[in-house]
């Protein structure tokens, strides 16, 4: 596999460095090799975090469902023979219960 430098500041290195003694420039060409791929790394690292961080602060709160608690309809009745429980519901804040979902008649 050759080995190539990416950016331009390791080329201008790299050719001011250069021995002429082939395994010295290829030991040159490794280490720069190996450093631009760690600063590269590094670059990625920390851009990418920065716009996950800023993507974050952009998305809106998320909302919180609403509770709600009623008494049951046997709770009323004449029946005292059992015990009766209060109805729960969990709801999305934006489920609308006036539209039901059907829309077009």
């Amino acid at each position: 596999m050759e080995q190539e430098l990416r950016l331009n500041e390791f080329k201008t290195l790299y050719k001011t460095w250069k021995t002429g003694v082939p395994p010295l420039d290829y030991l040159l060409l490794g280490l720069l090799s190996w450093f631009e791929q760690k600063l590269l790394d590094n670059r990625i690292k920390t851009d990418l975090d920065a716009a996950i961080e800023q993507y974050d602060t952009l998305l809106p709160p998320s909302p919180t469902p609403v509770y709600t608690e009623t008494p049951s309809a046997s709770a009323n009745s004449h029946s005292k023979t059992s015990t009766s429980l209060p109805e729960m519901r969990l709801t999305a804040p934006w489920y609308d219960p006036v539209d039901n979902g059907a829309e077009g008649g």
